[in-house]
């Protein structure tokens, strides 16, 4: 089979290639030859031209002919008369690990795995621990250590006394929950994996928001599910979308972010959770309900959406401390119907055996102040919203944007300009983005003029990233946005 990769394609793999130092071009061949030596290009695949792709990444075609030219002169690369650049046939295949499987260059992952101080990244949100961590870490020292060293078993479906700290949480919110309905896990990103590896395989069907995150997208794609979008308005997914998805399609899940979600900030109406909760029990297609994506919130949350569900309606719900609380402290859970709790902590017990318990020791003296928690943190981002909006506001007027109804980022639509463009600019200038088609559940070039921009960086980064982003927008003005798509220009 003749492989070929396409433009685009490449383009995401490489990710923040011009981060480092050194000539251009040796940056580029170096990310070319990362991508063989992983896995992700294989022996016999065909590249984009030096033309196709310069025009992609926004580069001078002098800087991919030398890059090429150094990885032919290596044996990275080889050329065919008639048939382009590909990778050297001779090399070894190397086993890919399915690192941005299906070519969509999801960025938010890629840029957890690399370190580079002269990089803004706005491919992930931030969240630095708030204070009463440091003093729940310094009360588990205190009070809970030696009745944790005394443990003897993994707990693997959650420390007792977090469990039932979760369901004071979900009771506080009119949620009556039992401790057996709930799997504490390693972050809310590990309760979702476990959901996918249980409802999910090859050729089933998820229904999810278009846009989505495209994190959890990921996982589904990786048990090879196909993936139905339905687009969004102002009070969450569009039941009539949803209705024609289960009468067409069938699906084995219902992936939804009622709670800000991610990436637009949009929070569903108490009324459109009520109506999805009867259409979920009526057809009998499960909901997992991700709620970890969280900061600003409103005064009026309705409660989860599994609240608003009648009785035979299977709704899986997902949180986590991680988003409120600290990044570092990855402790999540989902509450399901007491017999998939059970089925979920099976696939926990392959995971991990159990997550680990001084964590969740620190989650219990947190879960109790979860609302004084969810309001700093609120608060903090509040500000940083209005600061980053007043910025956009002075440095970039053309820009558009929503103001969302919670959440931690701006869903901004450039006027006229692919996102995946800008980013490359924008990458030049040291700010990485997510553009809009890699958060599409479509998976096509759906929100081309969107991408995601993160407010949770302190004063100074904030300031300086708009800075860039303003500068690499005058760079894009002045040279003009790249015209059709760089896998139609002749060589």
């Amino acid at each position: 089979m003749d492989l070929v990769r396409r433009t685009d394609e490449l383009v995401g793999l490489l990710g923040s290639w011009t981060s480092g130092s050194g000539a251009l071009y040796r940056r580029l061949s170096e990310a070319l030859k990362d991508l063989v030596e992983q896995g992700s290009l294989a022996p016999g695949e065909r590249l984009p031209s030096e033309r196709a792709l310069a025009t992609a990444l926004r580069v001078s075609r002098t800087t991919v002919v030398a890059a090429y030219d150094h990885l032919r002169e290596e044996g990275t690369l080889e050329s065919r008369q008639g048939s382009g650049t590909r990778i050297n046939s001779a090399l070894p295949r190397v086993l890919s690990d399915g690192w941005n499987a299906g070519g969509n260059g999801n960025p938010v992952y890629g840029t957890l795995l690399r370190t580079d101080d002269s990089l803004i990244s706005a491919s992930c949100l931030r969240t630095p621990a708030l204070d009463g961590v440091e003093r729940a870490v310094r009360e588990v020292v205190a009070q809970d250590l030696p009745s944790l060293m005394a443990e003897s078993t993994y707990h693997p479906r959650g420390l007792p006394a977090l469990r039932e700290a979760i369901c004071r949480y979900y009771e506080r919110q009119g949620l009556p929950t039992h401790p057996d309905q709930i799997v504490v896990t390693t972050g809310a990103h590990q309760a979702v994996s476990l959901v996918a590896q249980l409802y999910l395989r090859r050729g089933t069907k998820v229904v999810a928001e278009d846009p989505s995150f495209a994190g959890c997208l990921d996982l589904m794609r990786d048990r090879e599910a196909e993936i139905i979008p339905v687009p969004l308005d102002d009070q969450g997914i569009d039941p009539n979308g949803v209705r024609r998805a289960i009468a067409e399609h069938h699906p084995h899940l219902m992936y939804l972010m009622p709670s800000y979600h991610n990436p637009t900030g949009v929070m569903m109406s108490a009324a459109r959770r009520r109506e999805l909760g009867e259409l979920s029990a009526r057809s009998g297609v499960p909901v997992l309900e991700d709620s970890a994506y969280t900061g600003i919130r409103a005064e009026d949350e309705p409660p989860p959406l599994a609240a608003f569900a009648p009785r035979g309606a299977e709704v899986i719900t997902v949180d986590s401390l991680s988003k409120v609380a600290w990044a570092g402290l990855r402790v999540g859970w989902l509450r399901a119907p007491a017999e998939m709790a059970l089925r979920l902590s099976r696939r926990k017990v392959l995971a991990d055996l159990a997550g680990p318990l001084l964590d969740q020791a620190v989650g219990v003296r947190l879960m109790d102040d979860y609302e004084a928690l969810a309001h700093d943190r609120s608060e903090t981002l509040r500000e940083a919203m209005a600061h980053m909006e007043e910025m956009l506001r002075r440095d970039l007027p053309g820009w558009e944007w929503r103001a969302p109804d919670g959440g931690a980022a701006l869903w901004v639509r450039l006027p006229g300009v692919a996102a995946r463009t800008f980013t490359q600019v924008a990458l030049s200038h040291e700010v990485a983005l997510v553009p809009g088609p890699v958060m599409s559940a479509s998976g096509g070039e759906c929100h081309e003029e969107y991408f995601r921009l993160p407010v949770s960086f302190d004063h100074a980064t904030r300031e300086e990233m708009v800075w860039r982003l303003a500068r690499a927008w005058r760079e894009l003005d002045r040279h003009g946005p790249m015209v059709g798509h760089p896998d139609t220009l002749v060589v």
